[in-house]
C-alpha cells in the first residue's frame, strides 16, 4: 500500500505547489478543499481542475461557512478588500478568524480516517500578509495537538503537519511550481471574485511580483 498524504488545496499558487511537492516526496495524495463563503470562491474551480493535473486520487470539497459570522474581508462583502499593498505592521482585514485552525482539525479527521502519514498545507511565513495562523510556531503548536488528540496520535502514528514552502520566498515559489511543472496559470489566487484577477490585491501584488522578478512575466494576470 502506498503512503498516504492529505494535501490541502485551496486552488492557488502556493496549495498547489505544496501538493507537487508531495508528489514529489513519494506520497499518493488526496485533496481537501473548502468553501468557507469566502467571496473568491471562484478559486474552488481552480482546485477542480487542478486536482487530477496534480496526480490527487481523491478530492473533497467540504463547507465550512465562515462567512455566517463574517468578520474578514473576504466573508464579508460589505468590507472592502485591501488595494494598497502589503503593511508589515498591520494584519490586514482579509485575515480569516480561525480559518487554518478550521482547515487542519478537518484535514487531521481526514487523515487519521484514511491512515494518511502527513498533510501538506501551502503555508508560508515569509510573504503571507501578516496572519498569525501562517507561523511556524503556530505549526509547531498544532502538532503538537495533533500527538495528542486522538486515536492515531496516542498509538505514535499521528499524522505530519508538512509546510514546504514555510520559509520560501514568492519568488522560490514560483521557481519550485515552474520546476515541477504546476500549471501555474490555472491557479487562482485573487481575493475578489471576478472572471479575472484584479490585479491591485495584496494576493495579486505579490503573485505578479514574483512572477516577473522569477523571470515569467508572461504568467502576470493570467489565472489569478
Amino acid at each position: 500500500m502506498a503512503n498516504l498524504a492529505v494535501v490541502l488545496l485551496s486552488g492557488g499558487l502556493d496549495s498547489a505547489t505544496s501538493a507537487a511537492i508531495a508528489r514529489e516526496d513519494g506520497y499518493e495524495t488526496i485533496g481537501l478543499s473548502f468553501y468557507y463563503g469566502q467571496r473568491h470562491a471562484r478559486e474552488l474551480e481552480a482546485a477542480k481542475k487542478l486536482a487530477p493535473k496534480l496526480g490527487i486520487q481523491r478530492h473533497f470539497i467540504v463547507e465550512v461557512n465562515l462567512s455566517l459570522w463574517g468578520g474578514s474581508s473576504l466573508t464579508d462583502t460589505s468590507l472592502p478588500i485591501p488595494q494598497e499593498g502589503v503593511n508589515p505592521n498591520i494584519i490586514p482585514s482579509t485575515y480569516v478568524p480561525g480559518r487554518n485552525t478550521v482547515f487542519i482539525a478537518i484535514a487531521l479527521s481526514l487523515a487519521e480516517a484514511v491512515e494518511a502519514e502527513a498533510i501538506y498545507l501551502g503555508i508560508n511565513a515569509i510573504d503571507y500578509s501578516g496572519y498569525p495562523d501562517c507561523r511556524p510556531e503556530y505549526l509547531e503548536a498544532f502538532q503538537r495537538l495533533a500527538n495528542l488528540s486522538s486515536k492515531a496520535g496516542i498509538e505514535g502514528k499521528a499524522p505530519r503537519l508538512v509546510a514546504p514552502l514555510m520559509h520560501l520566498s514568492k519568488v522560490e515559489i514560483v521557481k519550485k511550481a515552474i520546476s515541477l511543472n504546476v500549471p501555474i496559470e490555472e491557479t487562482w489566487s485573487c481575493y475578489q471574485g471576478g472572471e479575472k484577477p484584479c490585479g491591485v490585491c495584496d494576493s495579486c501584488r505579490i503573485r505578479n511580483q514574483a512572477l516577473i522578478e522569477a523571470g515569467y512575466p508572461e504568467l502576470v494576470n493570467r489565472g489569478g
